[in-house]
């Protein structure tokens, strides 16, 4: 497959473009894929609408494109779980006891801000459960949701990066060792650790947060409009442009009311069974929700048909973030195929050394975590290309690898359609693009640090 140059950044530019055109996500990805199979086929002389149709059963069947099966079990069975813990009270009853305990909007900003910091072993769970479990608090001081989400967002992915374990640091170690940068026959878990200072990006997003709760740092934009919105209105959120499943919140047992137990058990135990198979989030969901299901059976939350039902419509609230989820891992086999990382990469080499590397790799490599929505399938693609090429100019390689894995996050957060983005804005019920257009430039302004940070540690770090 030959290169496409600049052209390569056609689908993604296409697909930002139309977003906020169109405010909608699925549409401007769908659009986006098509216009790039176009350009593909007429490269190859092929058809475009075979190569299309090709892709998604790739990307769907194939792990090594992103692990899509995986994604749509974790993820429609968390819709599940949620779905279960909503309709047997206990979320309701956690809310209200949370509520018993936080005064203030600014308490209830930190209480989310905190239990993300809580929930750091995967990214998912955290978008779900803070973003599930800190909504009606939130509600209840006139938060936007907007604001919710930036925080929940803004504590899952990034965090998720700078804490010894998390399947972010899991991941992350078996490409270390792939690349040669940890021994082979290891985790890569011992060198991801000493790597772990220089995700600057990681900590910085993370810790400006209680800046703006605390007015440190003003709010602005989009979040600032929304605050003062939901203050004289009371509205929340704006869900005239998404397409986000309702769940349903009846209770399955009228006489049977809800308890705090309700919830916290269910979530103790999908903790617990993560961490046991080695922080599999999949196998601790089935998990989760295998023994809630029990749980409630026995203590007659629910009988049994009406527990079923609502495992399949937890599951299916989550169908359009897998839609848009499922698009975006198209996206990405369309940029592999133009070559776009690349591309990059190749336009930046000519006027690097060492000194520059971390902060040129960042950069770079955020304009396509941005423009495409892919953290792990760039870090897959990134990192041998750049330890090499950090080795050969006598930088440090875990500075930039660092570097690599910071741009990967910075897109999670940033991009309108990352997966991140589309988790919490289904978890906070706030419209997709509102989520990531409000979000976006608080983002920028952890990037911005992050840069000179890269910048200085060029510098300092041999």
């Amino acid at each position: 497959m030959a290169d496409f140059g600049a052209l390569a950044l056609i689908p993604p530019l296409v697909v930002v473009v139309l977003a906020i055109l169109l405010r909608t996500s699925f549409e401007p990805l769908l659009i986006g894929c098509l216009v790039g199979f176009v350009m593909i086929a007429i490269h190859n002389h092929s058809n475009f609408f075979t190569d299309f149709v090709d892709s998604m059963m790739r990307v769907i069947g194939d792990p090594s494109q992103g692990g899509s099966v995986w994604v749509i079990l974790v993820c429609g069975l968390y819709g599940s779980l949620i779905g279960l813990m909503i309709r047997s009270g206990g979320t309701m009853k956690f809310g209200d006891w949370a509520l018993s305990k936080i005064k203030t909007q600014r308490g209830a900003l930190m209480g989310a801000w905190g239990l993300g910091l809580g929930i750091f072993l995967d990214d998912y769970l955290s978008a779900l459960t803070v973003g599930l479990s800190m909504r009606k608090i939130t509600d209840a001081f006139k938060v936007p949701r907007s604001m919710l989400a930036y925080i929940v967002n803004t504590t899952a992915a990034p965090l998720c990066v700078v804490v010894p374990i998390s399947t972010w640091t899991i991941f992350v170690g078996t490409i270390l060792v792939s690349s040669g940068v940890a021994p082979k026959g290891s985790t890569g878990l011992s060198v991801y650790w000493k790597m772990i200072p220089f995700i600057c990006y990681g900590y910085i997003s993370v810790l400006i947060i209680p800046l703006f709760i605390y007015g440190i740092l003003p709010w602005f934009g989009r979040l600032k409009k929304a605050a003062t919105h939901a203050r004289e209105t009371g509205e929340l959120t704006n869900m005239e442009l998404g397409m986000i499943a309702p769940l349903d919140v009846s209770l399955m047992n009228e006489k049977k009311k809800g308890k705090v137990i309700y919830f916290l058990l269910p979530i103790l135990v999908l903790l617990v069974a993560t961490i046991y198979f080695d922080i599999d989030a999949l196998k601790g969901v089935m998990i989760a929700v295998v023994f809630t299901f029990l749980y409630y059976m026995i203590i007659k939350v629910g009988n049994f048909k009406q527990l079923s039902e609502t495992v399949f419509t937890g599951f299916n609230s989550m169908v359009f973030a897998l839609a848009i989820l499922m698009m975006s891992y198209v996206l990405k086999d369309v940029n592999d195929k133009m070559h776009l990382t690349q591309f990059v990469l190749n336009g930046v080499s000519p006027y690097v050394n060492k000194q520059l590397l971390p902060l040129l790799v960042f950069a770079s490599l955020s304009v396509i975590a941005v423009t495409t929505g892919s953290s792990w399938g760039l870090y897959a693609v990134a990192i041998p290309l750049v330890v090499p090429l950090a080795n050969h100019l006598g930088s440090n390689v875990l500075l930039n690898c660092g570097a690599i894995v910071s741009a990967g996050v910075f897109g999670a957060n940033a991009c309108l359609y990352s997966d991140a983005t589309i988790l919490t804005s289904q978890s906070t019920e706030c419209n997709n693009l509102e989520n990531g257009l409000a979000q976006m430039p608080y983002a920028f302004i952890a990037f911005g640090l992050s840069c000179i940070a890269y910048l200085i540690l060029g510098y300092t770090v041999s």
